[in-house]
């Protein structure tokens, strides 16, 4: 059975250099959970729509992200994605998704805002995508891969436009 690092016997000193050991050897980020708050596909015009899909839709993507404080060092950032689909002169699609993690930070305070509104969208993207274009497929519209995403970017016009 294997001993705890730390007893009661320890020497103070040594139960805190165990400790900063620990909290140095965590990751700086951890996600704990990744899920769907909302999402919906709407063709409102479905089936009649399908005959005039004879030409590319246009299609509007609308990207934003949002961070809430949980507690300690947790947090929830959302990914949000809004599209909407036209094809002569008519509603094809909309489609609304708002995919979230919760994830606990280790990184120093001047970094915590940088990491949710970039680093975090930058790994949850990826499932955001792959949700989006089956979806689409699988509700008998084009296939649609989003483009990547610059959130660095994002995060700079949000920050000039809060300022």
């Amino acid at each position: 059975m294997a001993k705890d690092k730390t007893t009661a016997n320890d020497n103070p000193e040594q139960v805190q250099a165990n400790n900063n050991e620990n909290q140095k050897a965590l990751p700086p980020i951890i996600v704990n959970n990744q899920y769907i708050r909302d999402f919906s596909l709407e063709i409102p015009h479905a089936p009649e729509i399908f005959r005039k899909m004879t030409q590319a839709p246009s299609v509007q993507v609308n990207i934003d992200v949002n961070a809430k404080y949980m507690h300690d060092n947790f947090f929830n950032v959302e990914l949000s994605v809004t599209m909407d689909g036209d094809i002569a002169e008519e509603k094809l699609f909309i489609l609304e998704l708002h995919y979230a993690s919760v994830v606990t930070l280790n990184v120093p305070q001047e970094h915590v805002e940088p990491v949710l509104m970039v680093e975090i969208p930058r790994l949850l993207f990826p499932y955001v995508r792959n949700i989006v274009s089956q979806t689409l497929a699988d509700g008998g519209l084009p296939p649609f891969l989003l483009n990547p995403v610059d959130f660095v970017a994002m995060y700079q016009n949000r920050k000039k436009a809060n300022a």
